[in-house]
């Protein structure tokens, strides 16, 4: 009895702290991804390897050779990674050493995931979203692969709690953290300048509109000149020919986009048998420009590709005949996206969603970034949006079974109030 009363008294005194439930979503997250990892090295496959990872890889080590960032797309837009990258090599020489890292870092990740999801709505939710973050493929799967998008998810996530903290408790501390990871993250990797845009909504959308006005007068002049300087610099470096790498190289991408993504109808980052094929209008004759006039000259059928993607967004099951001839395959698919509509409504309905919205924002940033351009064979463009994902569901998951107690509640106490039991 003593020992019940001990265990009781000690429940009781830790019962509302976080780290009781976090360590144990550590733990769980741990074990699956590092029990992944390791497979793969008992396996004799090692890490996974692709053309990406490679370039990256030669480009740390040319780094460490001779220490020079050029001008070009890859080398500017992706400076925070690269960098990132050959620190790791320097230190810990071995990829695979880094791949190890990264495995880490998203197991880690999942107390971030807790404490955005226990920020904005309640620990049920966090434990929930936890628990899907932990055990999701495609966090474990590109946890292993070489490439920005493990670091990349971690940084986002970081960015959003150092935000939300800033609103929750005013301290400068976090408010600087939130600049420093907004920063680096525009230069971590294209998608990055995206994904900012909407977080800076979401912060728009909670500040104080009358400290930002009183902010803007009192600085007017500071802000005037530096923009003005800064379109200075711009305006020198692009006449002096000096950003002319960087602009040839875009416009190489741009051009890859339009004449194979979209040209081709492509869905994905490679010919499908689900691709919407038709015959694009080429003419340049718009302000001399090949993107505006291509997508002026063929904007219908752009918006059927577009349409395409929004369902492909879902996952390949909606093409895949097999993956819909099973009825629980597919309840099994339909259950998380009904579990996020409710989740949604559930936000909007509670007052919680302008409070929360920087989750729907980050998930619109992917989802606009994966239809205007691509979505990966692989989902891989996707997975910066798993987390937030995992979060709406949870809520979704959250408000039905609590919904569910309140049915039953009411409805078990009608029939014993019918049976005379009170």
């Amino acid at each position: 009895m003593e020992l019940f009363d001990s265990v009781y008294k000690l429940y009781n005194q830790y019962k509302d702290r976080d780290f009781v439930y976090w360590i144990p979503l550590v733990l769980f997250t741990l074990a699956v991804k590092v029990r992944y990892f390791w497979l793969l090295m008992k396996s004799g496959r090692g890490i996974p390897e692709s053309e990406d990872s490679d370039w990256y890889i030669a480009y740390a080590h040319s780094l460490m050779t001779h220490f020079r960032i050029g001008l070009n797309m890859d080398e500017i837009m992706y400076a925070g990674y690269n960098l990132l990258l050959t620190a790791l090599l320097a230190l810990f020489k071995d990829p695979v050493a880094v791949v190890f890292i990264q495995v880490l870092t998203a197991s880690f990740s999942v107390i971030l995931v807790y404490k955005i999801a226990k920020l904005l709505f309640n620990r049920t939710t966090a434990v929930i979203a936890s628990l899907i973050y932990g055990y999701s493929w495609d966090i474990t799967l590109w946890s292993t692969y070489l490439l920005t998008d493990s670091f990349f998810i971690s940084l986002l996530l970081l960015c959003v709690y150092f935000l939300l903290q800033t609103f929750e408790t005013g301290k400068k501390t976090y408010k600087w953290l939130f600049i420093a990871t907004s920063l680096y993250m525009l230069v971590f990797r294209p998608a990055g300048v995206m994904t900012l845009m909407f977080v800076m909504a979401y912060a728009f959308i909670r500040m104080d509109k009358t400290k930002l006005v009183a902010f803007l007068r009192k600085y007017r002049l500071l802000i005037g000149g530096v923009l003005v300087a800064g379109l200075a610099v711009f305006v020198f470096a692009l006449a002096s020919g000096r950003l002319e790498p960087l602009l040839e190289s875009m416009q190489l991408n741009a051009k890859k986009v339009l004449y194979n993504m979209y040209a081709e109808g492509w869905i994905y980052d490679k010919p499908s048998g689900y691709d919407y094929h038709f015959t694009p209008d080429y003419t340049i004759d718009i302000a001399n420009s090949l993107i505006l006039s291509f997508f002026i000259h063929n904007w219908d059928h752009i918006l059927i590709l577009y349409g395409r993607r929004s369902i492909a967004f879902l996952g390949r099951w909606v093409w895949d005949p097999e993956a819909r001839s099973g009825m629980l395959t597919y309840v099994r698919h339909l259950v998380p996206i009904a579990l996020f509509a409710v989740g949604t409504v559930a936000a909007a309905v509670n007052g919680l969603f302008r409070r929360a919205s920087v989750i729907w924002l980050v998930i619109a940033a992917v989802f606009l970034f994966c239809v205007l351009f691509f979505i990966d064979g692989l989902y891989r463009y996707k997975a910066p949006g798993i987390p937030f994902i995992a979060i709406a569901v949870a809520y979704g998951a959250d408000r039905t079974v609590r919904g569910i107690f309140v049915v039953a509640k009411k409805y078990t106490g009608m029939l014993l109030w019918d049976k005379g039991k009170y």
